[in-house]
This record gives C-alpha cells, structure tokens and sequence, in this order.
C-alpha cells in the first residue's frame, strides 16, 4: 500500500477502535469522544489502564506493534474486572473484538486503582516473558541483529563460523515492511521449517493479492553514516527467489524484508564506473585499494618440478586445494569408512584405486584404524586459493619454481552478469565497465543497454518492461531514456574466485540495505562440520570488524569487566543484608 491508503487503513482500525470501546472510556470517567481521535485516544487509553504514556508509541512500530496490541487488549479487559484466563484467551483469540461483547452487552464496573501486580507466579513469568520479547525485538529489529557467517565468500577478511553483531543504526534502521511477521526470526520459523510471515509469494498472484496490500512501503531511519566503498556489508539478496534454501522449488517472489540475508564488501557505489581487470577492481579506471584490513584471496597455480606436497601448502594455510590419494586395493567396508572424507573415488587403469578428497585429507588415525596402504599423489601443478601473504611465503619455499594467479581471459563468457554472451562477454576476473546507477541519473535505453537495466527498472522500480526488435516499451510506451529513483551498489566477496555476488546478479538496490557488522564476538573454527568438532578461534573474540590495523581482542576487557560487576554485586548485596 502506498501512504494514503495506510492513512484510510489507519483511520478503519480507528473507527473500530471507537465503536468497540467508547462505552468503556465513558465508565472510566472519560468523554465518548475521546476514543474518536487518533493517538489521543491511545494515550487516554493507557491512563484508563494504568500503563505509561509511551506505550502508544510502541502501537505505532512495525512488528512491536503485533506484541503489544494483544498486551493492551489483555490490560483493558482487566480494568474492567475482565481477569479470568477464560476472558484472556478470549480476548486475544477474537484479535480483541472480545471488547465489542464486554462494551454492548456486559455491565461491568471500571476498577480505578487495580493491581498491576500479577496475581499468580505463572502471570508474573508471562509477564516478563511478554516484554522480554518486546525489548529484545525492538533491539534485533531496529539497533543489532546476531548474524553468522555461512559460507567462505569473504574469507580471509570474514571466516565461516564468525558470530558478528550487525549495527542497524549506522546506515538507518529499514523500517519492516512485512506487517504480519513472527518476531525475532526472519523468513522461516525454526523447527516448524515454515514461513515466519503472512504475504502471497506466487508470482502469479502475488500483485494483485490482498494479504500483500499491507506491505508498508520502504522507510529507512536517518543513519550517521552512508555505504562506501570498502564497507562490508550485510544485505537482501536481490536475487533471492527460493522458498527455501537448498531445496528444489518453484521460484517465488519474497517481499524485501524476508530476502535471504547476504555479507559482501562494497566495492562501487553511486556514479561510479566500474570494472574488473585480470581479477582486481578498478573504479573509474584506477585500482581500487582495498582496506589493510581486507584479506582477498584468489586461485594460484603451484608449479613444482619434483611435485607440490600438499604440506608446502599447510604450512602457507592455503586452501580450496585437492588431494590424491593411491591405493593398491580397497574393500568396500574401507570405503564406507572413508565416505565421509572423500569427494569421490576411480580405479586406474592399472588397477589401482584414486581417492580424491578436500584439503583436509583423510585423518592419519582413520588411515591406521583402517589399515590402509595410502600413498599422496605430488602433482607437478597444483590450484589452491590463496591471499598475497600467503603466496608470497609459498614463493619463498625453494622447493617451489613458481605461484601464478589462474585468470578467466578478457572477452571469454563465465556466466557474468547481464548474462548477454553476445553483448557482454564478460566473466569473474575481466569484467565491465558498468555504470553503478544513482538516484535521479538518467541513462539512455535501448536494446544494448537494456540488458544491463532491466532487472532494476522492472522487478527493483516495478515497472512493466518489453522489447521488441530494437525498441523498448517501460509501462507501454517507447523510451529511450530512464531516470533512476534510487541508488544502487555493488557487492564483493573477498574470495574473488569462490564468491556468487554482483558480478552474477547484478546490483544491489539501496532498500534492500541491511546494515553493517561492527563487532565479531564469537568464532568457531570446523563450523560445518558439527557442534562436536568446534573450535574456538580465541584470537577473533570480541574484536571489530572494521577499522584499521591488525584486529585486538577486546575479550579480557570483557572478562575482567564479568568479574568485577560479579565482585560489587556481591558486596552491594552483603551490605543490604548488615543494614
């Protein structure tokens, strides 16, 4: 809905409002009217109830607001001797139209200086529970949301099994615009495995659906600062069209704010021109330079005369590399043994058996356990993924001959954004230029360029777009210009050669910012592989994530601080008692 029609929505729930409770504002002392006028009437409300003024404020968020308004219903319900857990569920089962009954048809007397107490142990818990709730999805919903790291498209910079806190506020808080959404969760409940939000995502459908009516439109809070280039940031997967991950399904249309979850570095925004040269990014035709703090990592061919061990590469902490193990002969119990660390398995032509694994290898106690006679290939090349530092100690081993970069050559098609071989034959290392668009620039529009800017002016500006032959039709008319209504940016990850992000699906449009990680306070090493084989990564707790400089770990600060507030709160209470 766009602002008039949540004005006249506003104002039904008013009318609702006034017809279901006016009865009771007049036994409460109060005029007819004043349950009328909105906001007013929210703030006479709460001292009928007893409860503080600004609650009112909280009926007016998007998503605290599905809290609260049950709570209220509760607390009026109750100041008028309504306190029974039958009047309860009632009044929250009928989404509140209980009052109407207590209003027409109950002569009830209004209870002036009522208890706020909970009158049972079970009422308090509840109680607490409720604006536990209401506090930590305030928090999670407009200041910090947790967030973990999943997968290693920003390694080295950000490591799979990073527990990071995301600011909200740096940027400006998105003001939801899902209405009907389960709190504290995003786009699925846990356990249930089932959508956490009421909106119609069948793309046939989803226009035209009432239920999609009340989206809000987009609002951002006013932030201190704005997206620059070498931010990391965390954001809406414009592309994300899975009900599900992982699992084979229709593509659906997910409302902004349910969009999966992404983590890039911000490497072009507004205005600028960007491209990709053999790998490295240029803005407006120079080198991008990169945070000291960034990691980057890209593929590198390991040459060797006398074979690459897979130990030269553990020693530099490479990754992303294969492993080839021999044996004479295997049974299938050895096999089924070695499932779990293989990637796969092929009998040579002399009869012996290839074992291909990940860089982790297969465990020398598993190798003894099973009495194995495995013999490690040392292939004269070999692809790992690697940042500067590291291959400028492996260039340092003498057993080495030499570390070259793997690059896609210029004008060879990788599947690249816009995905036009024949126009734009780009790939992940030779890329662009490409303009990253801005709010109230104006391109021009054809049948060349159309290819770049479909996807923004029809799915991100909803715009209806056709072309035919060489002309391009936005809403059913000819154009051969478009003005932008928002900026857009684009998004890296660090492990160039192992990372799906702009460069496969094109840009990110300013609503579908998130906000940006400010301070990893746990990290797990071994994080996909099973809560059992966790390890902690002491050096990454509790430091920040951007800034200059090596990370410090502020978690002794926070030890010490545990300890002390532990100290005085021991001694506070001592005192309490000897007084």
């Amino acid at each position: 809905m766009d602002g008039t029609q949540w004005i006249i929505f506003i104002l039904i729930i008013q009318i609702i409002h006034f017809l279901g409770t006016w009865k009771l504002y007049v036994k409460a002392g109060r005029k007819a009217w004043e349950a009328a006028i909105p906001i007013y009437n929210g703030v006479v409300l709460m001292k009928i109830i007893n409860r503080p003024k600004w609650w009112v404020i909280l009926l007016f968020i998007p998503i605290i607001n599905l809290l609260m308004f049950p709570v209220v219903w509760v607390e009026t319900i109750r100041s008028f001797g309504k306190s029974s857990l039958l009047d309860t569920w009632l009044v929250i089962l009928t989404l509140g139209f209980y009052i109407y009954y207590i209003n027409y048809v109950e002569d009830v007397t209004y209870i002036e200086d009522r208890s706020l107490k909970p009158k049972t142990g079970l009422g308090e818990w509840v109680s607490s529970i409720v604006f536990a709730i209401v506090a930590a999805t305030l928090v999670h919903t407009y200041f910090i949301q947790p967030y973990v790291i999943p997968t290693g498209s920003l390694e080295r910079t950000l490591r799979v099994g990073d527990f990071l806190f995301v600011s909200k506020f740096h940027y400006g808080a998105r003001v939801p615009m899902t209405t009907l959404a389960a709190p504290m969760v995003h786009d699925t409940l846990p356990v249930l495995k089932t959508r956490s939000y009421l909106a119609d995502v069948d793309p046939e459908t989803a226009k035209t659906s009432w239920i999609n009516k009340l989206q809000l439109p987009y609002m951002r809070l006013p932030g201190f600062e704005k997206v620059e280039k070498n931010d990391i940031v965390v954001f809406s997967l414009p592309s994300d069209t899975l009900y599900q991950f992982f699992k084979a399904q229709k593509a659906v249309i997910k409302p902004i704010d349910k969009k999966s979850n992404y983590v890039k570095r911000c490497v072009g925004t507004p205005g600028d021109s960007l491209s990709v040269v053999d790998g490295f990014v240029h803005i407006n035709g120079k080198k991008l330079q990169l945070s000291d703090r960034a990691k980057p990592m890209y593929d590198y061919e390991v040459y060797a005369k006398n074979g690459v061990s897979s130990r030269y590469l553990e020693e530099v902490d490479a990754s992303d590399y294969l492993r080839k193990y021999i044996a004479p002969s295997i049974t299938e119990a050895q096999y089924n043994a070695l499932v779990p660390f293989a990637m796969g398995a092929n009998r040579k032509q002399d009869g012996k058996i290839e074992i291909i694994t990940e860089e982790k290898g297969i465990p020398t106690d598993v190798i003894r356990q099973l009495r194995l006679s495995l013999t490690e290939e040392k292939p004269l090349a070999r692809v790992a993924n690697m940042t500067a530092e590291m291959v400028e100690k492996l260039r340092q081993n003498p057993a080495i001959d030499s570390v070259v970069m793997t690059l896609e050559p210029k004008g060879v098609y990788g599947g690249s954004f816009p995905q036009k071989p024949n126009l734009y034959p780009w790939n992940n290392d030779n890329f662009g230029p490409i303009y990253i668009p801005e709010a109230g620039a104006t391109v021009e529009i054809n049948s060349k360029t159309i290819p770049l800017y479909k996807k923004i002016i029809r799915d991100y500006e909803h715009n209806d777009v056709e072309v035919t032959g060489n002309k391009v039709l936005i809403n059913g008319q000819e154009a051969n210009s478009y003005t932008f209504r928002q900026d857009y940016y684009w998004m890296m990850g660090d492990n160039r050669d192992h990372s799906e992000d702009s460069r496969t699906w094109g840009y990110v449009p300013a609503d579908h910012i998130v906000g940006k990680p400010v301070f990893l306070w746990m990290s797990f090493d071994n994080f996909t592989e099973g809560i059992a084989k966790w390890r902690p990564r002491w050096e990454r707790v509790f430091t920040t994530v951007g800034g200059s400089g090596e990370p410090v770990s502020y978690r002794w600060y926070f030890v010490v601080a545990i300890i002390g507030w532990f100290v005085f709160d021991f001694f506070r209470k001592r005192k309490k008692k000897k007084a």
